[in-house]
């Protein structure tokens, strides 16, 4: 028993999670490759603003809405053949984007691509979770995350340089060629879980047991805490790299492509290395999470008004000083899965992370939508179309000073509780079977 539920890891689990997390890699490069390629797509299809936004918000919103029943797929059907399915759905619709000439074609396969990558990260958690001991989780997780950060690298190096001295068909081709690649690897290589772990079957839920998960999880105020930590410090980095930095940097700040995709890199790079100081800050002081949040809240709305009331173009230290600021959004946003987990018992970690995971990409949604239709209605002013962001930030913050104290005392009283039952916890009987 206690072999099954703690896997060996070793030389053979890196092998087979790394798998994984190269399949990871490649949709992330996918995912985020539109945000290189913003104003090629936009002269391509002869698309104004609002219709270029709408690639990424339709893309955003397959995502999210697939998070719940990607769950359930995984735990129904495993990892390996979810990964085969996410990997199929994304090299398609990358492939068919790279031949479109048509936007409603393009649209759909942006579709089918957010299909085929929301089927990714929950996979690879599963795999490192049947393939590592326990303990090794959080790690896991972390250097998961640092390798999709660095799939991202690819998009605003590699792809950047490509679109500009191969063109469109040929890098979003040849680019399409590694979805094969890791498709390949998969299926020859990947497993489930080691011999002799598999998991117990368990009971599949219907539709009443689904919907109670949800509500349970979502009447912890730490679930709330946490998705409102998500939504509000996510979305300035995710709307920047994704679609609107490139065209913000080089229309409006009059950069070249080059310099804006060495900004867009630095944002990167800052996320990754922000991250790491995130993380170990929090093992060690748990009550730093919340002023870690506010701080990064802060620093964000102060570079954006710092860069946006900047009479002409900004100073290239202050620009670079917000692309520093906007790398230590996704690892302010990743402090909100902490305030849910311990507001949640085991079986119910998957739906929470859920939800908090869904508030980041409903306001990265919102925006990329809300910046799209204020670019048509201004003429193409920048300055007004990123205003938007501070009304985001503002509700997002009047939800977190509100539930921080409901989920800070019902978090103590969970501690104090856990540690009650644990002084009270019964003395088995010798004879008394496991």
């Amino acid at each position: 028993m206690s072999r099954a539920a703690d896997p060996p890891g070793g030389r053979r689990a890196v092998f087979v999670w790394g798998i994984g997390v190269a399949v990871y890699f490649v949709a992330i490069i996918f995912r985020t490759s539109l945000g290189v390629a913003g104003i090629d797509a936009a002269a391509r299809f002869h698309i104004n603003a609002s219709a270029l936004s709408t690639f990424s918000i339709l893309q955003l919103l397959v995502y999210a809405g697939m998070q719940i029943p990607v769950g359930l797929m995984v735990d129904r059907l495993g990892t390996k053949k979810v990964l085969a399915l996410g990997t199929v759905l994304f090299t398609v619709g990358q492939l068919g984007f790279a031949l479109s000439h048509a936007y409603g074609m393009a649209l759909a396969c942006r579709a089918l691509l957010g299909c085929g990558d929301a089927m990714t990260f929950i996979s690879v958690l599963r795999l490192g979770a049947r393939w590592f001991p326990a303990r090794t989780g959080p790690l896991i997780a972390q250097v998961a995350a640092l390798f999709g950060m660095a799939g991202n690298l690819v998009s605003t190096l590699v792809l950047a340089r490509l679109l500009h001295d191969e063109g469109w068909t040929a890098t979003f081709t040849g680019s399409a060629a590694a979805g094969l690649l890791v498709l390949v690897l998969l299926l020859v290589f990947l497993k489930d879980h080691p011999e002799g772990h598999a998991p117990a079957p368990g009971a599949r839920p219907g539709h009443g047991g689904v919907g109670r998960q949800i509500a349970d999880a979502w009447r912890e105020p730490g679930t709330r805490l946490g998705m409102w930590v998500h939504f509000t410090t996510q979305f300035p980095a995710m709307v920047f790299l994704l679609l609107w930095g490139m065209p913000f940097l080089v229309e409006d700040q009059h950069l070249s492509r080059g310099t804006a995709g060495s900004l867009l890199t630095l944002v990167v790079l800052a996320n990754m290395a922000v991250g790491l100081v995130y993380g170990q800050v929090i093992a060690r002081h748990h009550a730093a999470r919340l002023p870690l949040v506010l701080g990064t809240l802060t620093a964000t709305a102060l570079m954006w008004t710092a860069v946006l009331c900047w009479p002409a173009r900004a100073p290239t230290a202050l620009l670079v000083a917000l692309c520093v600021v906007l790398g230590a959004c996704g690892p302010a946003s990743m402090i909100g899965f902490d305030f849910a987990r311990p507001a949640n018992p085991p079986e119910r970690q998957g739906t929470a992370s859920g939800i908090v995971n869904m508030g980041g990409f409903i306001a990265s949604i919102t925006t990329l939508l809300a910046v799209g239709l204020l670019l048509d209605a201004t003429g193409e002013d920048f300055r007004t179309a990123f205003a938007s962001v501070f009304v985001l930030q503002a509700l997002g913050l009047t939800q977190i000073l509100r539930l921080r104290g409901r989920a800070r005392r019902r978090e103590r009283e969970r501690i104090v509780a856990s540690r009650v039952e644990t002084v009270h916890v019964p003395v088995p009987h010798s004879g008394t079977a496991n």
